[in-house]
């Protein structure tokens, strides 16, 4: 099983947004250079975060985009539900489908809606700030060269 680049590339940028933030509007310019993101990719994910109230935008110059709440407030698991269509393991367990006509009688049901509460359940147990802190860290011991705080491989 694997999460979208999608929500890869949420979790950067929103890791991103809080590390150069301090205070001030970070353009999805800056995220998308620093982390190597393409931007039109970051306007697509950045209105669904803008929806789900987790980021707010300032027009005009100077403009961009910063954390509608704190860093504390913010859960992985909530950035990733927020840019995926559904975070499910399996698809008879995505809301609203009722294609599965075995639930009822189903041997392995409770393995894969257990599978995917224990997912939930970690990404809901990180914060922002978690993955900020850890960032600041490795930018401190490593030295910051301006690039961003995660590669995924290619």
């Amino acid at each position: 099983m694997r999460l979208s680049t999608r929500a890869q590339y949420a979790v950067r940028a929103m890791v991103d947004l809080s590390l150069y933030s301090q205070g001030r509007p970070v353009s999805l310019k800056e995220i998308s250079r620093r982390e190597e993101i393409p931007l039109n990719y970051l306007e697509q994910l950045f209105f669904r975060l803008k929806k789900g109230q987790i980021v707010t935008s300032v027009r005009g110059p100077g403009g961009g985009y910063v954390l509608a709440r704190e860093e504390s407030a913010i859960k992985v698991g909530e950035i990733v539900v927020t840019v995926e269509e559904q975070l499910n393991p399996v698809a008879c367990l995505d809301e609203g489908d009722r294609s599965c006509q075995r639930e009822a009688r189903c041997l392995t049901h409770t393995v894969w809606q257990g599978l995917g509460e224990r997912i939930k359940g970690f990404l809901d147990s990180i914060t922002l700030e978690d993955l900020t802190r850890g960032a600041r860290a490795r930018h401190a011991d490593e030295g910051n060269n301006g690039n961003g705080a995660c590669r995924t491989a290619g």
